[in-house]
C-alpha cells in the first residue's frame, strides 16, 4: 500500500486526490493531511481518512512542512496553492520522497533550485502529464518540440482592449474546466499558459524555442510531443483532472477511472488555433520572464497573485492586472536564483511592489 502525504487537501486538486484514494482503498493510504487554514471540511477529511498526521499551515507552518518529510511516506502530493508550495517540494525531495507535483509555483519560481535536488518529480498538471505520457514516462527523452494546448479561457477571441470592463464573475466562467478562482482568472489572461511553458522548459529541459502553445478550444487534446522524425503523439481525453491525478499515484500502472470514454460513434471535430504571443500581454510577459530566467519568474508570480486577488475583490479592472504585473517586472532587478531565502525575498518584494502599484491605480483611477 502506498502512503501519501497530501499538502493542500481542501483545495480543488486536494479534494480530487482524496476521491481517487477513496476509489482505491486497497492501494492508497493517506498518512498525512495538510491544509492552509482550519475548516469544517478539513476536520471532515481527517475523520474520514484517519491520517497519522495532520497540520494547519496558518497555525503551525513548521508542523505543516514536516508532513513532507515524514518517515514511511512514499509520495508527497503537493497540491498547495501559491508560492508557499515551493518549500514543501524542496523538503520532500531533500527527504528522498517521490513528489507528485500539482503546485505550479514550485517550477515557475524555483525550477532550477528544485530540479537541481534530483529525485523523482511526477507532473500532475494535465498538460505536463500528457507530455510525460507521450514520452513514455521518460522526461529526458529526445524530442523536437513540445506542443502545449490551451482552451483560450473565458475570453477567447476577444482583444485586450475589449476586456477593460469584464467582471470577475465573467472571468470565472471557464468554458471547459472547473478549477479554483486564481487559476481560472490566470486562464482567462493566458498567464497560466505562460506558467506552463516555463514549467515544461524546466521539467523536460526543452529550449523555449522548441515549445509551442496552441489553442485547442475543446480541451480534449491535453498536449502533444513532436519527435525528431516528425511523428507527433498526443494524449486525448475529456477534460478531467482525475486521470493525471490517479496516474501520478499509480505510475507505472494504469487503473480504471470514472472518466467517460471518448465516444467515436458520434461525429465531432478538434480545432486548433495559433496562440499569438503579442495578442495576450500576460502570456507574452510570462514567456519573457521565463526566457530571462533567474528571479524574474518568481517576481512575476508574486505580482500576479496580488493582482488577481485585487481583481477578484473589485479593486482593479481585468486589464489593470497586466499593468500592475508589468510595472513590477519593469522595476525588478534580475538575479540568478540561488536559494529559497533569496526567492522568498523576491516574492515578498514583488508583492509589496504590486500592492503599491494597485494603490496608485486606485488613487488615480
Amino acid at each position: 500500500m502506498k502512503k501519501i502525504a497530501l499538502i493542500g487537501s481542501t483545495g480543488s486538486i486536494g479534494r480530487q486526490v482524496l476521491k481517487v484514494v477513496q476509489n482505491h482503498p486497497q492501494r492508497f493510504k493517506i498518512a498525512a493531511l495538510v491544509a492552509n487554514t482550519p475548516s469544517a471540511l478539513f476536520k471532515e477529511q481527517a475523520a474520514r481518512f484517519s491520517p497519522e498526521y495532520t497540520a494547519v499551515a496558518s497555525q503551525n507552518p513548521q508542523a505543516a512542512l514536516q508532513a513532507a518529510t515524514l518517515e514511511g511516506v512514499d509520495v508527497v502530493f503537493n497540491a498547495a496553492g501559491g508560492f508557499a508550495g515551493l518549500e514543501y517540494s524542496i523538503a520532500a525531495l531533500k527527504s528522498g520522497k517521490t513528489l507528485a507535483l500539482a503546485n505550479k509555483e514550485t517550477l515557475v519560481c524555483g525550477g532550477d533550485l528544485v530540479m537541481g535536488l534530483g529525485g523523482t518529480v511526477i507532473p500532475v498538471d494535465s498538460e505536463h502529464s500528457a507530455i510525460w505520457q507521450c514520452v513514455h514516462f521518460n522526461r529526458s527523452a529526445q524530442v523536437r518540440r513540445l506542443i502545449i494546448t490551451a482552451s483560450g479561457g473565458a475570453f477567447r477571441g476577444r482583444s485586450f482592449a475589449q476586456l477593460q470592463h469584464v467582471t470577475p464573475q465573467q472571468a470565472l466562467l471557464h468554458p471547459t474546466w472547473q478549477m479554483g478562482k486564481k487559476i481560472t482568472v490566470d486562464s482567462a489572461t493566458l498567464m497560466n499558459k505562460g506558467y506552463e511553458v516555463i514549467e515544461a522548459h524546466v521539467l523536460y529541459g526543452t529550449p523555449y524555442s522548441n515549445i509551442t502553445a496552441v489553442i485547442q478550444p475543446q480541451s480534449i487534446v491535453h498536449s502533444m510531443v513532436e519527435f525528431n522524425d516528425g511523428a507527433i503523439l498526443a494524449q486525448l481525453s475529456y477534460p478531467t483532472m482525475e486521470l493525471p491525478i490517479q496516474l501520478a499515484l499509480t505510475y507505472p500502472e494504469r487503473l480504471a477511472t470514472e472518466l467517460a470514454p471518448m465516444d467515436f460513434g458520434k461525429p465531432f471535430s478538434l480545432e486548433f488555433e495559433p496562440l499569438e504571443r503579442k495578442k495576450y500581454p500576460m502570456f507574452d510577459l510570462a514567456l519573457t520572464c521565463g526566457e530571462l530566467g533567474g528571479t524574474l519568474p518568481c517576481a512575476l508570480n508574486g505580482a500576479d497573485e496580488v493582482a488577481v486577488q485585487a481583481f477578484l475583490a473589485g479593486k482593479i479592472s481585468f486589464t489593470d492586472m497586466f499593468r500592475v504585473v508589468e510595472e513590477v517586472i519593469s522595476r525588478t532587478k534580475r538575479e540568478e536564483a540561488a536559494s529559497l531565502e533569496q526567492l522568498t525575498e523576491a516574492d515578498r518584494a514583488a508583492r509589496a511592489a504590486a500592492n503599491a502599484a494597485i494603490k496608485n491605480l486606485t488613487l488615480n483611477g
